[in-house]
């Protein structure tokens, strides 16, 4: 990966990304539906998806996977500031070992971990394996989970991901899945496609929750599991 920042710049541009986001959770709301509240778990999304792990009800025990470039150590500070948890091995396939090995250890002290399935180069909405045999090692189960707005403000950015992210204020909802289990003797190959169709379901079925829960713009069925768009100071 080409260095796109040198390292005092890096700082200077993660400050300058965290004050955006911080700015940023004034304008959005975040309504969680169908959240199974089961915990320690792995939150598996599309890569395009990956800030909807920013609706969590408690981001402080998320542990996000962050490469060990000069790059991704701009992306680790931001997210750090948020509120998150990063896991960061070394470089080559020895690092990606240590980070899943860092992974696992955190999930079975009880902490939850959250993964771009069809990461980290696509093909997008394709889900690899890598996290039903990280949830079969840890003994935790998957949930799916998808984010969705019909507001102009949610915008896509370039990219083969398509990222999602809100700008201004911004109404969404998080759709989760049901539970994965992963148990000793299940077929990885079986549950990888069962995790993409858990995927593929939530991303036919969330321009309807979000009709279910606002209109208009504004909420208009009370959900008992809804929060405010939040990070930590």
């Amino acid at each position: 990966m080409v260095r796109l920042f040198e390292d005092d710049a890096a700082k200077k541009v993660a400050k300058i990304v965290y004050a955006i986001f911080h700015m940023q959770e004034m304008f959005t709301h975040i309504t969680r539906v169908d959240f199974p509240d089961v915990s320690p778990c792995i939150y598996a999304m599309w890569h395009r998806n990956q800030m909807c792990m920013y609706g969590q009800p408690d981001i402080s025990k998320t542990n996000i996977m962050v490469s060990r470039s000069k790059d991704g150590e701009m992306i680790a500070d931001v997210i750090e500031h948020m509120g998150f948890k990063t896991i960061r091995g070394s470089k080559g396939k020895e690092g990606a070992v240590e980070a899943s090995m860092q992974l696992i250890t955190a999930l079975k002290n009880g902490d939850d971990g959250a993964m771009m399935v069809d990461g980290p180069k696509g093909p997008p909405e394709k889900a690899k394996n890598g996290v039903i045999k990280l949830a079969k090692m840890a003994g935790v189960p998957i949930v799916p989970v998808s984010w969705y707005s019909a507001s102009p403000t949610w915008l896509k950015f370039p990219g083969w991901d398509g990222l999602r992210m809100p700008i201004f204020r911004t109404n969404l909802v998080n759709l989760y899945g049901k539970p994965i289990y992963v148990q000793e003797d299940d077929d990885i190959e079986e549950k990888r496609k069962e995790l993409q169709e858990s995927l593929d379901d939530l991303e036919r079925r969330i321009p309807l929750a979000f009709k279910e829960v606002y209109l208009w713009g504004q909420i208009k069925r009370k959900w008992s599991d809804s929060s405010q768009f939040k990070w930590n100071p």
